[in-house]
Order: C-alpha cells, then structure tokens, then sequence
C-alpha cells in the first residue's frame, strides 16, 4: 500500500470516529412513550439522599448540590441529546469543560447514562459499573451537580450528566496593611537613608 493511500484510509477512519454520533429517529413515535418520557425529571432532592446514604454506608462525607457543577452537567446533557451520543467528548473533553466552567478543584468526575428513566434508575445503573462507581465513592468529593436532558428521537431519549468534585483549593488574600501617608513615608525612608549614612 502507498504511503498516499495509507494516509487516505486513516484520515476517512477519523473522520469516520469523529462523527459517531447516531441520525435522528424520523419515523412516527409511540405517543405511550412520548408521553413516559415527558415525565422522566432530575430530581436533586433524591440525588443528595441517594447519594449521601450510599456514601455514609461507606463511611464517607456527604455532598451538597453545587449550581456551578449543576450548570456544567446541564452543558453535557444538552450537549449529548444535540449529538445523539452517549459520550464524554461530545460537548468538549471534560478536563476543556472544568476549566471553562471555572472550577477551582483538583479532583473533579463525570458520570453518564442513557435511557434511565428516574434518578433512582441513574444511580443504580451508575452503582453497576465500577468506574462510574469508583467516581460516586470518591473520598474528597463534596459537592455535585446532575442534569438531564430529553428527545425523543434520540437513540436514548434520557440522557443524564452527573459531575462531582473536591471543594475549591483555598485561597487567601493578604491585608494590605495599615495605610501611611505619603509625607510619613517620605521623612522614614529619609531618616532611614541618614541612619546608613551615619555608619
């Protein structure tokens, strides 16, 4: 094989994995599950008892809803029903997501799920694969954020988005100390100077 064709066939391979997104259902949609699907809603109330219970049985600190995080897990839910994927890059890698999203953590986490019909369904299914579980029992986590999205032409229909992360590194600004008045510091700097002077 020529190296022109080698280079053709990897780059119809990337351009083939960068657009793995599924077409839309066109066809007519089952009212019933229309209907189903219309009541499928986040409910952050259950999340954080969810959430908190399975964390205390591990003997590990609880997690409050963060809107910083809550908005972050918004993007990827909506970002996942525009493209019809189930992916992690959809809407941008995530490490790209924590810095635009502005978050100031050094541990941060992100679970996915389609087709859960209730936060509990999402859970459970999450609880079920080690990874997303491992991100659920993440020791220096204390905070989160969940969100959904819906279409039902999608392959999915329910896409969730669940993020946590460690509390904000601390920060901390130094007084700027007492305020002097320009003529003080003048006649201490000029004192000072015949201080070395006289040595």
């Amino acid at each position: 094989m020529t190296r022109t064709a080698a280079a053709a066939l990897l780059a119809i391979a990337l351009l083939a994995a960068g657009c793995a997104t599924q077409p839309l259902h066109t066809g007519p949609l089952n009212p019933k599950s229309v209907e189903k699907l219309a009541a499928v809603q986040v409910d952050r109330a259950a999340a954080t008892r969810i959430l908190n219970n399975y964390r205390a049985s591990l003997g590990l600190g609880p997690m409050r809803v963060d809107p910083a995080l809550t908005a972050m897990a918004q993007r990827q839910a909506d970002a996942m029903v525009a493209g019809n994927a189930l992916s992690h890059d959809v809407g941008g890698n995530f490490t790209a997501r924590v810095h635009a999203a502005g978050l100031n953590t050094g541990r941060a986490a992100e679970n996915l799920g389609g087709g859960y019909y209730s936060t509990e369904e999402a859970f459970a299914g999450w609880r079920q694969s080690s990874g997303h579980d491992a991100n659920l029992r993440m020791p220096e986590a204390t905070r989160f954020g969940i969100a959904l999205a819906k279409n039902p032409r999608t392959q999915y229909r329910a896409y969730w988005a669940l993020v946590v992360a460690a509390d904000p590194h601390p920060r901390r600004t130094m007084d700027a100390g007492p305020l002097v008045p320009v003529e003080s510091l003048r006649r201490v700097r000029a004192e000072g100077d015949r201080l070395v002077a006289g040595r």
